[in-house]
């Protein structure tokens, strides 16, 4: 197996094992041993537990910008865009649950550096969604776009907490609902 190989290897049971245990019951003996290495190979691969999880968390960050711009891509209406963006969020969140797990679950790690690159997810979701309302809505301001952006933000991540109490509501109908919250102040 490659080292490519091997580390997606990793980070796809690294991914899952911290989701269902948390962070702190985790140890990378758990992982090493799911993934058939030695703990020592896994400290190579990553440094440390907080490394692996620094690692976890840039990969779903390029996994959820990558859905996120080919929906906007691939849209042929201002409307449409918006909605394909906010689906491929609530798709994001279904299909790669245990990444989720690891971006909503960030006040169990106490880290400075996994807090920040948290954020760098959000800070990025922020500048997408800025420039998507901008090229979408053409009289908003930047300071304007960076608001709406950081609320719908907000409110599509409250919206996928809430999904998980309420797994009836589909990724289309959570979509629907934040449409029609912010829509209107978008002039669709």
């Amino acid at each position: 197996m490659s080292r490519a190989e091997r580390e997606t290897q990793i980070l796809e049971v690294a991914e899952r094992v911290f989701a269902d245990d948390g962070y702190q019951a985790t140890s990378m003996d758990d992982i090493a041993g799911q993934v058939g290495l030695s703990k020592p190979m896994l400290y190579e691969y990553f440094g440390s537990k907080e490394g692996l999880l620094l690692a976890c968390l840039q990969r779903s960050k390029a996994e959820l910008l990558e859905a996120t711009s080919r929906a906007a891509a691939e849209a042929t209406s201002p409307e449409q865009k918006l909605y394909d963006c906010q689906l491929a969020f609530f798709r994001f969140s279904d299909d790669h649950a245990q990444a989720w797990a690891l971006l909503r679950n960030e006040f169990s790690i106490p880290s400075a550096s996994v807090n920040t690159e948290l954020e760098a997810i959000r800070v990025q979701q922020r500048y997408f969604t800025a420039d998507l309302l901008r090229s979408v809505c053409e009289d908003l301001d930047h300071e304007q776009a960076e608001a709406y952006a950081e609320a719908i933000i907000g409110a599509s991540e409250r919206l996928a907490l809430w999904r998980d109490h309420h797994p009836e509501v589909t990724a289309e109908k959570a979509t629907e609902h934040m449409i029609a919250l912010f829509a209107p102040g978008l002039g669709f």
